[in-house]
């Protein structure tokens, strides 16, 4: 079981077999100021620029040592795409909706997926950027993409108010644009995979119960996930942020291989719940520890997400921009010593 690539533990890890220690990266957003400086890639620029979304993204490995090249740094690719306006944002702050394109049911009709998809311009810039690093990385490292799923995507379109009163009121709408995004994923996922993407995460919050009921999570959301995983050509990993826990049932029946889970869905309930049936990334709080604690406690939480019985070692959510480069380069640390010590 020893001499595994980053890569190969990655996959294996995913795939629920054996390895050597479990694989310590991101699945999540990994652009901190620190890298920006170092590199000259900085946002928002990087969010748009192929070159230096690789180059930032490749610093998360190449510097801080994580075991896999994370890319974007925002949510906003197929919100855009579809119509939904934003903010470009600035060095440590990422871009923000300002307008969104169904303020009423019959906005929907309107909605649609480009025909030639990969031509779009955000969608174009990620096919980009993955064949940038693709060329920069050695095939030993597992490279992620990150996109919204398909409630997210309901959300981004509908804008939040629409979104809560509809899963009530009109529910049929809601699945209409779930449906809609169920299909764009899979035909981006899909066109990523061919650029050489290893895993495709899909951040998809909004389907959680701290906005969703989940009696409508397993009616409107689930039944698109069996879709997209079937319909997705490459490994996939489910992310939602929030308290998870009463849906841990239906995530981990998604047909997702991993399920990346933050701070408040607690990690050893979530190992009893979902057993074998998938790969538990997580789940160090990305605000509370690794932006705001010493690097001691870093570590022992880190330590502790192992012993719960995590299967790939990862912050739980997304990577707060101002974290210091060197509480990562502590967090990566902590696998190697908490093998070491055993």
């Amino acid at each position: 079981m020893s001499g595994y690539t980053a890569k190969e533990r990655f996959i294996r890890s995913l795939e629920g077999k054996d390895v050597d220690k479990v694989p310590v990266c991101s699945v999540t957003q990994t652009g901190i100021v620190e890298l920006m400086e170092l590199t000259g890639a900085k946002w928002p620029q990087a969010h748009y620029d192929p070159e230096m979304m690789a180059t930032l993204s490749i610093a998360g490995h190449e510097v801080i040592g994580l075991e896999a090249v994370r890319f974007p740094f925002c949510n906003t690719v197929i919100a855009e795409t579809l119509g939904c306006i934003f903010n470009e944002g600035s060095i440590d702050t990422q871009p923000y909706q300002l307008d969104f394109p169904c303020k009423n049911k019959e906005d929907v009709e309107n909605i649609s997926i480009p025909a030639d998809l990969a031509e779009s311009r955000r969608v174009k810039i990620m096919l980009q950027a993955a064949e940038v690093i693709k060329n920069r990385i050695s095939d030993d490292i597992p490279l992620i993409a990150g996109m919204i799923g398909p409630a997210a995507i309901a959300f981004y379109l509908s804008g939040a108010n629409n979104y809560l009163r509809w899963c009530i009121t009109e529910p049929e709408i809601l699945k209409r644009l779930m449906k809609m995004g169920t299909e764009f994923c899979i035909e981006y996922s899909n066109l990523l995979f061919e650029k050489g993407v290893d895993a495709v995460v899909i951040i998809d919050s909004e389907a959680g119960p701290d906005l969703f009921p989940p009696p409508l999570f397993t009616e409107l959301v689930l039944p698109e996930y069996h879709l997209l995983t079937a319909g997705m050509k490459g490994h996939k990993i489910l992310h939602i942020c929030g308290d998870a826990t009463d849906i841990l049932d239906g995530m981990a029946d998604s047909g997702f291989e991993g399920l990346s889970i933050e701070e408040r869905t607690d990690l050893s309930y979530a190992k009893s719940i979902v057993g074998d049936k998938a790969c538990l990334i997580g789940n160090v709080s990305p605000a509370a520890t690794l932006l705001s604690k010493s690097t001691e406690m870093i570590k022992k939480e880190a330590k502790q997400c192992i012993e719960d019985g995590v299967g790939i070692l990862a912050p739980g959510c997304g990577i707060a921009p101002r974290t210091p480069v060197a509480n990562i380069k502590a967090f990566v640390a902590a696998r190697d010593e908490y093998y070491q010590e055993q």
